[in-house]
């Protein structure tokens, strides 16, 4: 969000284009709205009513000695205090439990639009700032119901009803007790700019704060390996402190806001004392009157005291939601105007004239063409940069090409429905992704359809059964964030599995096998040759031993196919790729 639009958000009492749009989220839960809209009003004009019945009390009872009566209006007080007590816990619960319902809504909508956004997005927006939206800003939606709109309504209509009741008892009272108010609604101007201007830093601060804590708790490893705990400790104390100080600019507002408020409130009650004991004396006043505007006073400074601060959360509410929208209105989705169904594709792969660039025109691909026959294998080859995994990206539709063509069963990528295309081409990649969740889990990805035995016998057939029996609970090991208690040529096995029981048509292995000890490498190898056989591949390979058996090797050079051919082929041509593999030979002889 731009500081323009910030400043502009936080300058109005109330935003109602953004206040509008989440009103729209209320719509399922009218009633409850409607209840605690009701329970509110309620609320405002049930205040009034203990005043009164203790000025009528003292007036007419304790006045003359009634005993009988004053015990009758004793038990009329406990009654009307329990039933507004009831009443304010239903409409606490009614309130807060509409803003939980319709932050869950807006949550579980901004949650299946993160999803759906295209990884080029992800590529310029920080991790920790999206947690923070969905998190922590959406949180502060919900105080737009539990302390905002339908709260900042009662509390001025309950104002309203006080002092219109106030006025008809005594108006020159009413007149003294008002008399600090110009003061007070001055004081809480200023409390109000000072409170909205630090918890806009805050927000800012939280956001930052969770893309730093996320971002180095996730390579906590790189940090560690290179010694860099220090430095890396340095930059969150400095983001911590930035944090911390514009919590202290809020409680500097409100640690000279209250005191200010309690003096004006004691200053009106002092003038009340004066004024109204010298009309007791005169018998101007009534000693019940008395008491009730006392109790008026402080009935009445209290919703304006809170008023100030309730303003500031619904315009924090205003401005999360703002944050939130913005990602909600984030159009950077693959368009998905397919009809083809890729359940019953082939698999016959081809790309024709293919460009392709991340950035405008610097371009990553240039002018590829080949073609993959159902069942063939196909490996890519060539130095880190050179494109291979860009042909991935595109084949899958994670970024949309340029220029050119890719086509499937004689029909355009983009043709097909996105998820059943993608569903229908399985992805093995170097660094394997594992939630925190069992390995089961970890495999059919909480897919219902497929069953532990058929997860039990994919293993089997991949050459992972073993291991995994061995492990504590087996299957339903929790294998931790990121898959961090195994190792890297187990967490590759698992992903083999993965992709075996999803049975897809087409088949991509990205640097499978680069990142694995020699022992692991073979036992992988084998779960290539059984998920390739008989399906159309195509492998992203930086070990060439790997792939000799590859019907087609395409060597690619700076985006461009420089060499293609069968490995005895490439080999008698003695270009780049004999280059490589001759290079690749000597090392692992040495």
């Amino acid at each position: 969000m731009s500081e323009e639009k910030k400043k502009t958000i936080i300058g109005k009492a109330v935003d109602f284009a953004i206040l509008k749009r989440i009103f729209t989220y209320v719509k399922p839960y009218r009633k409850n709205f409607a209840l605690a809209l009701t329970t509110t009003i309620i609320l405002a004009f049930l205040s009034p009513i203990r005043p009164l019945l203790i000025q009528y009390t003292f007036d007419h009872f304790v006045a003359k000695s009634n005993a009988s009566m004053l015990l009758i209006m004793t038990f009329v007080l406990v009654v009307v205090l329990i039933s507004e007590a009831l009443m304010q816990f239903v409409d606490s619960f009614l309130t807060n439990s509409l803003g939980q319902k319709v932050i869950k809504d807006i949550r579980v909508q901004l949650y299946k639009h993160i999803v759906n956004l295209r990884l080029k997005y992800y590529d310029n927006t920080p991790i920790g700032t999206l947690v923070t939206r969905a998190v922590s800003d959406i949180e502060v939606i919900a105080n737009i119901f539990s302390d905002g709109v339908i709260v900042i309504i009662g509390d001025i209509l309950k104002i309203s009803v006080i002092i219109v009741v106030m006025f008809f008892m005594n108006y020159q009272l009413t007149f003294i007790a008002l008399t600090t108010i110009p003061i007070l609604l001055y004081a809480t101007y200023v409390f109000k700019k000072s409170v909205q201007n630090s918890f806009q830093d805050v927000r800012t601060q939280v956001a930052r704060l969770n893309a730093f804590v996320q971002e180095h708790i996730t390579g906590m490893n790189i940090i560690q390996i290179f010694n860099r705990e220090k430095a890396e400790s340095e930059k969150f104390e400095k983001i911590n402190a930035l944090h911390r100080d514009a919590h202290i600019r809020s409680i500097m507002a409100y640690s000279i806001f209250f005191p200010v408020v309690e003096i004006l409130s004691s200053l009106a009650l002092a003038l009340i004392v004066w004024w109204g004991g010298k009309g007791v004396l005169e018998k101007e006043t009534t000693i019940g009157d008395l008491m009730a505007f006392i109790l008026f006073l402080n009935m009445m400074f209290r919703p304006i005291r809170q008023l100030a601060d309730r303003f500031n959360t619904l315009q924090m509410g205003m401005v999360s939601s703002d944050r939130v929208f913005k990602v909600l209105d984030t159009v950077d989705v693959i368009e998905n105007k397919g009809t083809q169904d890729a359940s019953y594709i082939e698999g016959n792969v081809e790309l024709k004239n293919l460009w392709f660039a991340y950035n405008d025109e610097d371009w990553v691909l240039r002018n590829v063409s080949f073609s993959v026959k159902k069942g063939e294998t196909v490996a890519l080859v060539g130095a880190t940069g050179a494109g291979k995994s860009s042909i991935i990206n595109l084949l899958n539709r994670f970024y949309e090409y340029n220029k050119g063509e890719i086509v499937i069963d004689g029909k355009n990528v983009r043709e097909y429905e996105l998820s059943s295309l993608r569903k229908n081409i399985g992805v093995v990649l170097q660094d394997v992704f594992l939630f925190s969740d069992t390995i089961a889990n970890n495999i059919s990805l909480n897919n219902p359809e497929i069953s532990i035995e058929e997860i039990i016998e994919a293993a089997k057939i991949v050459g992972a059964h073993d291991f995994i029996s061995q492990l504590p609970n087996s299957y339903h090991y929790n294998a931790m964030e990121r898959g961090g208690m195994l190792s890297a040529g187990q967490r590759q096995l698992i992903s083999f599995i993965r992709a075996y029981v999803y049975n897809p048509k087409i088949l991509v292995l990205d640097e499978a096998t680069s990142s694995i000890d020699t022992e692991s490498e073979k036992m992988i190898q084998n779960a290539v040759d059984i998920l390739t056989k008989g399906r159309t591949s195509i492998i992203i390979a930086h070990r060439l031993a790997t792939i000799q058996k590859a019907d087609k090797i395409i060597v690619m050079d700076k985006g461009e196919i420089v060499e293609m051919g069968s490995h005895q082929e490439l080999l008698r041509l003695s270009g780049q790729y004999k280059r490589l593999f001759e290079l690749q030979f000597k090392e692992e002889l040495v």
